[in-house]
């Protein structure tokens, strides 16, 4: 073990080869737990069929696994100080894989519910220990690189989750969409337990566990993804039972910041936000949940409801956000590690994720590939300019001894930015549907000749021996309605959407682009 003497970041030593690939073997893990999510929610149908449950029962599949992620991920800030980075990650990643056999081998839906939610938490360990890692390994000069590779994982995952899971499910039955992480799950673990050597076991912060705080934390975290997952679809507020689970997180939050503030030893480190940068990067990463997971939630939904796409179809026109992401992350790597300041380089990405948005404000019943295609290149290169372009400032500002703290905290706001953006997307739609529906009925005359010449054409396609060709003319004619109405409550999502980006891109220039200085990690344990 070294000395210990202070170094700037320019001064950590260079990765060796070894180091490089258990880093990126914790890449693909996270990569693995993020795909995850999606997979499974592009096979949701068939494993309904399969385990014989009803819609209810089966979005618990789903809800689940990220009630129990978005409580292990701010927890795996204390897991990484009480066992080390290397030791926590690998055994996440050898119990996800674990995890993954078992939800193959379920036997209903109560098996299948439990090992989701230990995926999940499992899930929590490895995603944040990434970027942890990134920080403490790597010279300033070749954080840049690694950055890039964390952010195409993080933004590549949710957008190629559902064209995988879809070609899985149905080429192989919904069981494999778990089979295939297992291998993967052994070879990670076993290149980070080999390479990665960051940490050492602290058994006795486990004596120091503060059990309330614990509680606490689930509680407010579990209870709060809860109600953004089953909101929207209870009406809010007028459900007594998320009037209920919205007072837990309440009390919950209560306890865990009342346990947590002036605790020497909390259950989750909140230091890293006394550094005003990395509390503006929260912040934004909060809003780039919200634009990262929104547009791969709507456009699927749009293409089945409106356009009447199947999941094939759906990955067919999907495609070119991914494709875009894979080929700008060398580029973008590049630009990180010239450019000295990156909030402008950010600022342009969250213009074109804007922009991206605005254009899909103006969809039409008839837009398909094209009117997809270039919105999805334009937020493809965005998103990949975002991510690295907030990620860096924000967890460069941390010194050495707060790095293992802040990823938790950087990730749970990402998190809860994309399950916010998307309860408050799907109450969006619900609304403007209703809105846009009530002003359509109330605009159409059946007087209006041009109205009545519609719906006598649609009566005359009625199909020979219809009871009633008129009946069915009107009632074809308040589909086209419906139908309308439901493409411009898309067009408001997207509108929101775009709103939200573009306040990001001059919220970026809040953050201070210099780096704190660092301890070369060799100093706190030898490679």
């Amino acid at each position: 073990m070294s000395s210990g003497v202070k170094r700037s970041a320019h001064e950590v030593p260079a990765p060796t080869l070894g180091v490089w690939l258990g880093f990126l073997a914790m890449i693909f893990g996270q990569f693995m737990a993020m795909l995850d999510i999606q997979i499974v929610a592009a096979a949701i149908g068939d494993i309904q069929n399969g385990v014989g449950a009803s819609r209810d029962e089966i979005s618990w599949v789903q809800t689940s696994y990220l009630i129990a992620e978005v409580i292990g991920i701010p927890l795996s800030g204390f897991l990484s100080r009480a066992l080390g980075i290397r030791l926590l990650f690998t055994i996440s990643a050898i119990g996800f894989a674990l995890a993954s056999v078992a939800c193959a081998l379920s036997w209903d839906m109560g098996s299948l519910i439990t090992f989701r939610a230990i995926q999940g938490f499992l899930s929590g360990g490895m995603v944040p220990t990434v970027m942890s890692a990134l920080y403490m390994l790597f010279p300033l000069r070749l954080q840049p690189m690694g950055g890039a590779l964390i952010g195409l994982v993080v933004t590549l995952a949710p957008s190629a989750g559902p064209t995988i899971g879809g070609y899985i499910s149905e080429a192989f039955g919904w069981r494999a969409i778990f089979w295939v992480t297992v291998i993967p799950g052994f070879v990670v673990a076993a290149l980070a337990w080999r390479f990665i050597r960051l940490g050492a076991f602290n058994g006795a912060m486990f004596k120091r566990i503060d059990f309330p705080g614990l509680v606490g934390l689930a509680a407010m975290l579990g209870a709060a993804q809860y109600v953004l997952e089953e909101g929207p679809g209870e009406d809010w507020f007028a459900s007594g039972e998320i009037i209920f689970w919205t007072g837990v997180s309440a009390a919950g939050a209560f306890v865990f910041f009342w346990r947590t503030i002036g605790n020497a030893a909390p259950i989750v480190d909140l230091r890293p936000l006394k550094i005003p940068t990395f509390a503006i990067g929260c912040a934004i990463a909060f809003v780039l949940g919200a634009t990262l997971f929104g547009p791969v939630f709507l456009q699927p939904l749009f293409l089945a409801e409106v356009r009447g796409y199947n999941p094939e179809q759906i990955g067919h026109a999907m495609w070119a956000q991914g494709a875009t992401m894979f080929l700008m992350a060398p580029v973008i790597s590049i630009f990180m590690r010239r450019l000295p300041d990156l909030r402008p380089l950010g600022a342009l990405g969250f213009a074109l994720v804007a922009a991206s948005c605005w254009m899909q404000a103006h969809l039409t019943a008839e837009a398909g590939f094209w009117e997809f295609a270039w919105p999805q290149v334009l937020r493809g290169a965005g998103m990949m300019i975002c991510f690295s372009a907030v990620m860096q400032p924000t967890l460069q500002s941390l010194p050495l001894s707060l790095v293992p703290s802040g990823p938790p905290l950087f990730n749970l706001t990402r998190n809860l930015g994309g399950a916010f953006g998307l309860a408050l997307l799907t109450t969006i739609q619900g609304r403007a549907f209703a809105l846009h529906r009530q002003e359509l009925y109330a605009a159409a005359n059946g007087q209006d000749p041009r109205v009545e010449q519609m719906m006598s054409g649609m009566a005359q396609r009625a199909p020979p021996g219809a009871f009633d060709p008129e009946r069915l003319g009107e009632a074809m004619y308040a589909r086209l309605l419906d139908r309308e109405a439901l493409v411009m409550a898309f067009n408001d999502s997207f509108l929101a959407l775009a709103v939200a980006a573009a306040a990001a891109a001059f919220a970026i220039f809040a953050l201070k682009s210099t780096p704190a200085a660092r301890l070369d990690p060799s100093s706190i344990e030898a490679r």
